[in-house]
């Protein structure tokens, strides 16, 4: 690895490729989508996510449980970097997780996560996907919501929701299926 050195364009390709994989993950954990989740991991994947270590495809299954606790989550994915060798590669990505958690008859909260994704990529009949990932707690934080959620200056703007009702489904309905 060369840091700063031109890629070919056959590697940027393979970059790309790589980097779009990492953001439709992070897509599929926000709307709570299995589907979405399982398309980014092989089907013998592993994960190492403290909690639960073991086969991706029924944690991807599990997750949007999990997730639909909290009204909304943002999980944003900065700073890949990325090392090809032929059809395997290694990935670290920061994360920086969003979560809103709304709490009946008391005070809601927010908790910020901040850590690296550690990916370990295979290339298989020219699709990248993720064969063994490891989250990396770097610190988090746990505060009061301070989130204002309606009225000025949001009145009118649509609100993110789960898999299949965020304002992203209808728009793929109505873009590509009219």
């Amino acid at each position: 690895m060369n840091p700063g050195a031109v890629p070919d364009p056959q590697t940027l390709a393979h970059h790309v490729a790589i980097q779009q994989l990492l953001y439709t993950h992070s897509r599929g954990v926000d709307r709570a989508d299995a589907d979405t989740l399982k398309a980014c991991y092989w089907p013998d994947a592993e994960v190492a996510y403290g909690s639960y270590n073991g086969p991706a495809h029924p944690f991807c299954e599990a997750l949007p449980q999990g997730i639909r606790k909290y009204a909304a989550t943002q999980h944003t994915v900065t700073n890949t970097l990325i090392d090809i060798r032929g059809d395997t590669a290694l990935s670290e990505s920061c994360v920086t997780a969003y979560h809103y958690l709304q709490v009946e008859d008391g005070q809601d909260q927010e908790m910020t996560y901040i850590g690296r994704y550690v990916d370990h990529l295979q290339c298989r009949e020219q699709t990248w996907k993720i064969a063994f990932r490891r989250v990396v707690m770097d610190w988090n934080q746990n505060t009061a919501a301070s989130a204002i959620l309606e009225g000025p200056p949001f009145a009118g703007l649509a609100k993110g929701g789960r898999a299949p009702h965020d304002p992203l489904y209808e728009m793929q309905k109505s873009v590509f299926e009219a």
